[in-house]
């Protein structure tokens, strides 16, 4: 890929994706298959105006390693200086970057009760942290190629082609392969802030899912909730853009309010492995019978997460003519995959939902419906001739899908 063209998708990010402001700190995570784009993504950082750029690496083989090898009680402690850490960074709320190029499927074979284990053991003490520090930065999710990662999406390719073949393709669903990236990503965040805007004004109480996969399902909304779509606020009012790409409006809805059945459409990467042609039952808002091809098991341990983690806490709607479903590519990663069809997801939902959630303590947020996880999956359930109706408050139906795309 050209030197030129990856400067672009470098500023891109720390421009429009998290907008670093003046004297702020950056922490990137990234994987070591990609430090050339990473040392792009840190200068255009700093000539943001950025302070101090770190860079966390990390390696899946070393992360293999590690839980194949590492006394589970060792992994599951945090020591006082990864706890130091946290607190600086909820302190001093450096900007986020998170880089994706791993494998799919780099992970797979690891004790995945023993990450389990890992992830609640900690969650008590990173859970306070995170809380403080939430809608306070900005964060920004984008992806370059790694090679296992491209021979996954383009297995008769040779590497070197694939590396370059799935290049083009991220450059393109993320609308960064033009003259002016930024620029497309201003015209595009206003034509998702006014389909936001025209849902908004139904007040709607319920969404309605149907398509002939057998999809059947009603979702409760909460009132006081908004759809957003594109760029976000943080409370200072720093505008950014938290996933590159994105096509999605979402909204969290009702804790407590779901009732039928969801078949997905895509595979899902959860923890370094794929769950496949797989379907959810849900009564009463939470997840009672969960189906699977593939990792059936898997899926069963992540809805058993934590009490919560069983309920719906977001539902996004992205047209099946949209630019990465027309690419005819499953990415195997959730950052593209959810972004080329409807999805929902299953655990914590987003306070920045509520209206006036500024105003508004994170319990006052949950308490109106919210839910609280520690966990956040989204699985992809578009379909061709899938229909969406919102309910409004008046009782009257409104037609939001029709044939896997907007109906207004």
């Amino acid at each position: 890929m050209k030197k030129t063209v990856m400067q672009k998708y470098a500023a891109l990010i720390a421009q429009k994706g998290v907008n670093v402001q003046k004297n702020q700190e950056v922490v990137i995570q990234a994987s070591v298959e990609q430090p050339e784009f990473v040392k792009m993504v840190v200068d255009e950082c700093y000539k943001a105006g950025a302070s101090r750029v770190s860079v966390d690496w990390s390696y899946q083989p070393i992360t293999k390693s590690t839980y194949k090898y590492c006394k589970q009680k060792v992994l599951n402690k945090l020591e006082d200086w990864q706890v130091e850490k946290l607190r600086h960074r909820t302190k001093t709320l450096p900007a986020r970057i998170y880089i994706i190029s791993d494998d799919p499927d780099g992970l797979k074979g690891i004790d995945q009760k023993k990450i389990a284990e890992v992830q609640k053991a900690q969650y008590p003490i990173i859970k306070p942290l995170r809380d403080e520090a939430e809608n306070k930065y900005q964060w920004c999710i984008a992806a370059v190629p790694g090679k296992a990662w491209a021979k996954k999406v383009f297995p008769k390719l040779r590497a070197c082609t694939a590396m370059e073949k799935l290049w083009e393709t991220i450059l393109y669903a993320s609308r960064a392969d033009g003259d002016n990236p930024i620029e497309e990503w201003n015209r595009h965040n206003k034509v998702l802030r006014d389909r936001c805007a025209y849902i908004n004004s139904l007040n709607a109480v319920e969404l309605r899912y149907h398509a002939s996969n057998g999809t059947d399902l009603r979702v409760g909304l909460i009132l006081d909730a908004d759809f957003l779509g594109g760029s976000d606020y943080t409370l200072n009012g720093v505008e950014y853009n938290p996933n590159i790409p994105s096509e999605e409006i979402f909204t969290s809805p009702m804790r407590g309010k779901a009732e039928g059945v969801v078949v997905a459409t895509k595979p899902l990467s959860y923890r370094g492995e794929i769950i496949e042609n797989f379907s959810i039952t849900f009564k009463d808002g939470k997840a009672v019978e969960v189906k699977a091809e593939k990792n059936e098991e898997l899926l069963k341990k992540m809805i058993s997460m934590d009490e919560n983690a069983s309920y719906l806490g977001e539902c996004a709607l992205i047209p099946f003519n949209s630019p990465i479903q027309n690419t005819n590519i499953t990415f195997f990663e959730t950052l593209f995959d959810e972004n080329a069809s409807c999805h929902l997801a299953l655990g914590a939902g987003f306070t920045n939902c509520i209206r006036d959630y500024d105003k508004k303590t994170l319990e006052e947020c949950r308490e109106l419906g919210i839910n609280d996880s520690m966990i956040h999956v989204d699985f992809m359930i578009g379909t061709p001739d899938l229909s969406i109706d919102a309910i409004g408050a008046d009782g009257r139906e409104y037609p939001i899908f029709r044939n896997g795309n907007w109906a207004f």
